[in-house]
């Protein structure tokens, strides 16, 4: 057999074995869910993805439409619906909002909340940013049209992604997503982190949902917290801590 008949050959038996692969860490949850927040997509989280990915845990990214919480949450139960296992379900910004609504599928072990909304029954995000305490920055949402809302382009850096690169702030500041206002006004029924274990991860300079209302919002929902510096966009400038959080949680969610 020629070298490259070997190396090929080689190879067959490491991606049938197994051997040379990552593996997630022996009962650890292997299934991680991924759900983004308002004006993004689900394209944000690749830097977390690979990490996940590398590390031997099976990813899915949900595409929230974000028009509706109902549409968001129905859109998540589909990609629970997929898992082959137990997961970790995983939201940031609004996206808390939708994990916590969805979040008592049976395959949801774990809620983890990155800067994320924590609502309560009968909460929604409209009424978590009601009013802001004096002092706090208020984000620089544009008056709705047709029904949606978008961030003011010049300042979407400053307030979402203070911390990421800035090519890549601007790319995702001209390449938002619509936020439904149908979102932001979906209450929660029956919130998920009173009957699943949670973890929150927050983020100490955030322009959009301020450090001291993610503490509040974690410690009514008992979660295990964690702080790290960094904006609101910490998924993205940050991979690894957001990886690390989460994998904490599958290992401890067992």
């Amino acid at each position: 057999m020629s070298k490259i008949g070997m190396v090929l050959a080689s190879a067959a038996v490491l991606a049938m074995t197994g051997i040379g692969a990552s593996a997630a860490p022996a009962g650890a949850i292997k299934n991680v869910v991924l759900v983004h927040g308002g004006f993004v997509d689900g394209s944000g989280w690749q830097g977390v993805y690979d990490i996940l990915k590398k590390d031997g845990y099976r990813v899915t990214i949900v595409q929230n439409p974000t028009t509706s919480l109902a549409d968001d949450v129905a859109a998540t139960h589909r990609a629970l619906a997929t898992q082959d296992g137990p997961a970790v379900l995983v939201g940031h910004s609004y996206g808390g909002a939708v994990i916590t609504e969805s979040g008592s599928d049976a395959k949801v072990k774990a809620l983890l909340y990155i800067a994320a909304f924590a609502p309560d029954a009968g909460e929604s995000v409209s009424t978590l940013i009601a009013n802001p305490p004096p002092g706090a920055p208020v984000p620089p949402i544009l008056p709705p049209q047709d029904g949606y809302l978008l961030l003011d382009r010049e300042k979407f850096a400053a307030s979402f992604a203070g911390d990421v690169k800035p090519a890549q702030a601007q790319f995702m500041a001209d390449s938002q997503v619509p936020w439904g206002v149908a979102a932001l006004g979906g209450k929660v029924t029956v919130p998920a982190w009173k009957s699943k274990p949670s973890w929150y991860l927050v983020t100490k300079d955030d322009k959009m949902i301020p450090a001291p209302a993610q503490r509040q919002m974690a410690k009514r929902a008992n979660a295990t917290v964690s702080e790290a510096a960094g904006s609101h966009a910490i998924y993205v400038s940050n991979p690894k801590v957001v990886a690390d959080v989460i994998e904490k949680a599958a290992l401890a969610a067992k």
